[in-house]
């Protein structure tokens, strides 16, 4: 008997409804709010009423699109959190409010898990997905951390961001340098022009498998500073080595953790997921580190790096065949659950 869950996303500033019978994806609808864009980040509260505009549309088109009605869901997955709380209840009450009218089960899903489980989105029988164990590299605008996963649901975080996260330090130097929220992608498309060696910056000495990007922020704040006092148009004139400098000493400090972890663990395999795993140099130094290691690169599909509810839908899946689901009263949260 096929199982078909529908998948509900609203952690942040994209509203998102997906469709997975038995594994497969068969829609993935998501709609972007480009409100925040003028205000150089998203604005809580202007989320939350975009969220009550798009939601039920979105969900209508996932429906259409994967070929179902209501009555063909087994079970309605949705992001109890983390992320903002005045989005994430928009998604919440809407999953519940569907679900109830429906009769059917409601599966709360943590948003950082599902990111990991997007390698395990298949859009054809035969698609690949890692085996386990194997180390994930979650890089995002709010998370950095390398956890290792042995099962869809035994997972344990090895390292963390303690200040800033790397997407936080793309998006705080992109503006820096007066360039459109998100910065992420802008820096992205210009460190393809620059010399990744033009500038140095500072990168932390922290112990562990812990991350910090506050101080390279800093750095990189400092460089600028002290460059415009001597010439007026520096960042107009070094934008491309800025990107592309920034960009290089990012993936360094992802790297030099990320390759303590793989030698302690010794697993076969490395997959990156989150926003700023969607990164051309990101996902080129991933390719690399892990081919001179021979071991295997699970890098997913741009499509599924950013908030989707695809792999929100596929870790309601994994739960409901666990036999896992919430109950109607269980509230969003707004930080991780430890």
């Amino acid at each position: 008997m096929s199982i078909t869950i529908l998948g509900i996303e609203s952690s942040c500033d994209d509203t998102s409804a997906a469709v997975i019978t038995d594994g497969i994806l068969r829609s993935n609808v998501i709609a972007s709010q480009k409100v925040h864009e003028q205000f150089g980040g998203v604005v809580p509260e202007l989320a939350s009423r975009a969220h009550q505009q798009n939601i039920l549309p979105v969900v209508s088109e996932a429906l259409r699109q994967a070929g179902v009605v209501g009555k063909d869901l087994d079970a309605i997955a949705f992001t109890r959190g983390p992320g903002l709380l005045g989005s994430l209840l928009v998604g919440t009450s809407f999953a519940k409010g569907m679900a109830i009218g429906l009769d059917i089960p409601t599966i709360d899903v943590n948003h950082l898990h599902g990111h990991v489980l997007s390698h395990f989105i298949k859009e054809s029988e035969e698609q690949e997905v890692p085996d386990f164990p194997f180390l994930c590299l979650l890089i995002s605008g709010g998370n950095s951390q390398i956890i290792l996963v042995r099962s869809p649901f035994d997972m344990e975080m090895l390292g963390s961001t303690i200040d800033d996260a790397a997407g936080e330090a793309f998006d705080k130097c992109a503006k820096v340098m007066g360039l459109p929220y998100p910065g992420g992608p802008h820096i992205d498309r210009l460190a393809t022009e620059g010399d990744p060696n033009a500038f140095k910056f500072a990168k932390p000495h922290i112990p562990g498998y812990d991350y910090s990007f506050s101080g390279l922020k800093t750095s990189f704040l400092y460089t600028v500073r002290d460059n415009l006092k001597e010439d007026p148009d520096f960042i107009e004139n070094h934008k491309a080595d800025l990107a592309a400098s920034l960009q290089k000493t990012i993936i360094d400090i992802l790297l030099d953790k990320l390759a303590m972890a793989v030698k302690e663990t010794k697993v076969n395999a490395v997959a990156i997921g989150g926003g700023v795993s969607a990164n051309s140099g990101v996902r080129a130094a991933i390719d690399e580190f892990c081919r001179r290691r021979k071991i295997k690169a699970w890098i997913p599909k741009r499509t599924f790096t950013t908030d989707n509810a695809a792999m929100v839908a596929i870790a309601g899946y994994y739960k409901y065949l666990k036999g896992e689901f919430c109950s109607l009263d269980m509230p969003p949260y707004s930080k991780v659950e430890v």
